[in-house]
This record gives C-alpha cells, sequence and structure tokens, in this order.
C-alpha cells in the first residue's frame, strides 16, 4: 500500500513516517510526506531516513493542486498536518481555521477524485473541551473552547460529512497530550525540560492543578496505525495514554528527574478559557483496534528529559525563533 502522510515533518508525523520505514508499522510499501515546513515542521525531524525510503514535498495541503497530485499516487492518507498550539490560537485564530478546515476539506474534496481507500484525520481530545470527572467516550459532544480546537472539531465534521455524504472511508483519532524525543519545544515538557538547561524558570499557569493525560507519541502512533488498518470507516477513536497528572505533578516529575527543586517555579497568569481537566476513555480503541498503550509514563518521561540533553543542537534553533 502506498501512503501519504501530511505534515510528515512534525512531531507525531515524523515519528509514524519513521516506525513505517523501520518495519514498526506494517502493511505500507511507499511513503510520500507532505510538509509545509512551518516552524513547527522540519526536516532534522527526518534526520537519518534514506531519502530513498520516501518521498518529501514540500507543500500546503490548502492547495488542491498540489494534493491533487498526490493522492493520486497513493491508496492511504493519514493528516497531522495542522496547527496545534493553543497559545497561538489565542493569540490569533486565522491560519487554524485555514489549515485544521480548509486543509481537511481540500484534502477530502481530492479523495473524492482519487483511487484512495482511507483517509484518517488525526485529531485531539481537546474537540470535547473540559470535563471535571469521568471521561468522553467518541459519543460525547464536541465542545471546544479554544480556537485551536474549534477548528480541529470542525475539521472532524468536515470529515463526517464527506462520510456520511460521498460514502467515503473516512476515520477520525483523537489523541490525549503527546510528549517524546523530537516535540517542539513551545510543547509543556520539552520547554520545562529546555529551560532547565537554559537556566530558566518554568512557567506554570495559574495554580498548577489542571489535568491532563499523557501519551508517548510511539502509542499514539501505533494507536493511529491500528485505526487506520484495522478499523471501519465513520469511526471515531480515542487514544489514550492512561496516566493523569496535574500540571504541578508533571513538573515535579521534571525537577526531580533533573536534580532541580521547586525555586525553579514560576506561577504566571492563567492562560485564557484555560481546560481544567481532559479525559478520553479508550476503550473502543481496545475493543476494537487491540489497542494498549504500552509506555510507562515515569519511563517515557525519563527517555525524553534524556533525549533533550542529549540532542541540544536539535532544539536550540527552535528557542532562537
Amino acid at each position: 500500500m502506498r501512503i501519504l502522510v501530511t505534515g510528515g515533518a512534525g512531531f507525531i508525523g515524523s515519528n509514524y513516517v519513521r516506525k513505517i520505514i523501520d518495519g514498526s508499522l506494517l502493511g505500507i510499501t511507499d511513503v510520500i510526506v507532505l510538509d509545509k515546513l512551518t516552524y513547527a515542521g522540519s526536516m532534522s525531524n527526518l534526520s537519518g531516513i534514506s531519502r530513498s525510503d520516501y518521498k518529501f514535498v514540500e507543500g500546503d495541503i490548502c492547495d488542491s493542486r498540489v494534493v491533487r497530485e498526490l493522492i493520486s499516487k497513493v491508496e492511504l492518507v493519514v493528516n497531522f498536518a495542522a496547527e496545534s498550539h493553543v497559545d497561538r490560537s489565542i493569540d490569533g485564530g486565522m491560519q487554524f481555521v485555514k489549515t485544521n478546515v480548509l486543509g481537511v476539506t481540500t484534502l477530502l474534496e481530492a479523495m473524492k477524485e482519487s483511487n484512495v481507500r482511507t483517509f484518517l484525520q488525526v485529531s485531539t481530545d481537546e474537540v470535547y473541551g473540559s470535563i471535571q470527572e469521568g471521561s468522553w467516550n467518541e459519543e460525547s459532544p464536541l465542545l471546544p473552547n479554544s480556537t485551536y480546537a474549534a477548528s480541529k472539531a470542525s475539521g472532524d465534521l468536515i470529515c463526517r460529512s464527506y462520510y456520511k455524504t460521498h460514502g467515503l472511508d473516512v476515520r477520525i483519532t483523537r489523541c490525549s497530550n503527546n510528549y517524546g524525543p523530537n516535540q517542539h519545544p513551545e510543547k509543556i515538557i520539552p520547554l520545562f525540560v529546555t529551560n532547565i538547561l537554559q537556566n530558566r524558570k518554568l512557567p506554570i499557569y495559574g495554580s498548577g492543578l489542571n489535568i491532563r493525560d499523557w501519551l508517548h507519541v510511539d502509542d499514539h502512533c501505533r494507536g493511529i496505525h491500528l485505526a487506520l488498518t484495522k478499523g471501519y470507516a465513520g469511526e471515531v477513536y480515542n487514544i489514550g495514554g492512561g496516566t493523569e497528572s496535574t500540571n504541578l505533578e508533571l513538573t515535579h516529575k521534571i525537577l526531580e528527574s533533573m536534580g532541580k527543586d521547586l525555586s525553579w517555579v514560576d506561577y504566571v497568569d492563567d492562560r485564557k478559557g484555560h481546560d481544567f481537566r481532559y479525559s478520553v476513555d479508550w476503550g473502543k480503541a481496545k475493543n476494537q483496534l487491540d489497542y494498549i498503550p504500552s509506555i510507562e509514563f515515569n519511563e517515557g518521561l525519563s527517555e525524553t528529559i534524556a533525549w533533550y540533553e542529549k540532542n541540544m543542537e536539535w532544539w536550540r534553533p527552535f528557542k532562537s525563533l
């Protein structure tokens, strides 16, 4: 099977490409990567992979000409391409709507005229909003609270409409908070780790009691591939990590792992519209896809910290932008 991976030079997308090429994820013979190479995408994320193992195209998923040409060459599409940082969406939402809604629509329009068998949209648990207790399942209402989450929810609904109206095999995964190597240092774990390495304070929003479920990028990519290869048309699958913690608890773990104390914490004004808690029920993925997260959080966090300590030349350019 030939696959188009959009956003394949980003954090999660590049991990997915690597796992296809190293044989961890089976069933793919040829890989095309499409990436706009914005601030969050970098060819360095694909370093070490022979260019003979995949084809790279620099381009925008909103560019219908490029999208139609590439989609005509594949049977599978996985869409990682997205604007994904909540803080940036608060500062300005237009690019989020363009990429996360118009871009998805452009891909699906091209799919109508192609031989693509399956389109998988990589989404987020943030489309559900915030939940005080319990966990969201795939039937929970979409109640996004940020422009980022709203644009992703809109893209999900566009996907559903193309399944219902045109009969396309479109599937959606909604993940909890990812972490792991190669993640852009605007995100909390790499931000805090790299701040410590640069002798900078760790900015914690509000009280630090907001709760997130943590999912290692390797587990996420495995869940995505299971949804692509074993899932069903029109279905949504929550992909969770099974490890919930407050931001303050997370910060304590990072500080302890790096031999630092709470004097490094700097409490800052809370983020606008800050969701209190995310929690997904991934029982459907477990039952239908045999998905179970395999990487224990403390182990994964320690390995991630070690990666940033050893790869300062990778992340320093991002923090100078």
